[in-house]
């Protein structure tokens, strides 16, 4: 409720451009998620109008997180996480078509510690890139607000939605893709992730 009484004061000012762009993203996630026990936000970043530039969503939700090493017969089984914490950052010349927004989960604490992020083949879990999500889909351009995103992040999480097969649009991660495919799909394991949600 903090934050809406905030928001409800800078409702009252009359910007244009960027900032009345950045004004009707905060409006838009703060109606969908201010009271949302599962999807909440913090404002993390603002611009010199004290505007967000980013934030951070926490995703209460069950979701594979990792897999366990191989067992005898070469299954690896999901690990799960109840909560999922995930950066949006909007660069300096959003909303222009060539300007991206990031979506990207928070793989390490404060102090450097590896935290649980998704295990899902559209959101990188390996590598210098870890976290980053990929939400390229017709359905996004430069009038798709952020709330939008953020649902469509939880469909990933709650795995309504994914794509694993080698071709357009490539999955963001090949290994977790190449699990899906193989071992999670077969035996079951999204279905039953779905059925915890």
């Amino acid at each position: 409720m903090e934050q809406t009484r905030e928001i409800d004061q800078y409702k009252q000012n009359r910007y244009v451009g960027r900032n009345r762009r950045l004004m009707h993203e905060w409006s838009a996630i703060d109606q969908r998620f201010h009271d949302d026990p599962v999807i909440s936000y913090t404002i993390t970043r603002r611009n010199t109008e004290n505007l967000p530039t980013q934030y951070e969503v926490v995703f209460k939700v069950k979701s594979f997180c990792n897999v366990e090493e191989p067992d005898e017969n070469g299954l690896c089984k999901p690990i799960t996480a109840d909560e999922f914490r995930m950066n949006i950052t909007i660069p300096n010349n959003y909303p222009a078509v060539d300007s991206k927004l990031e979506f990207k989960f928070i793989c390490k604490d404060a102090e450097g510690k590896d935290i649980p992020h998704p295990w899902h083949p559209n959101i990188r879990f390996y590598g210098d890139f870890a976290g980053r999500v990929c939400l390229n889909t017709p359905a996004c351009g430069t009038f798709t607000d952020l709330a939008w995103y953020i649902d469509r992040v939880m469909l990933y999480l709650k795995y309504e939605k994914y794509h694993a097969l080698n071709i357009p649009p490539f999955p963001e991660d090949n290994k977790v893709a190449e699990w899906i495919l193989e071992q999670a799909e077969p035996q079951g394991w999204i279905e039953q992730l779905r059925s915890q949600n």
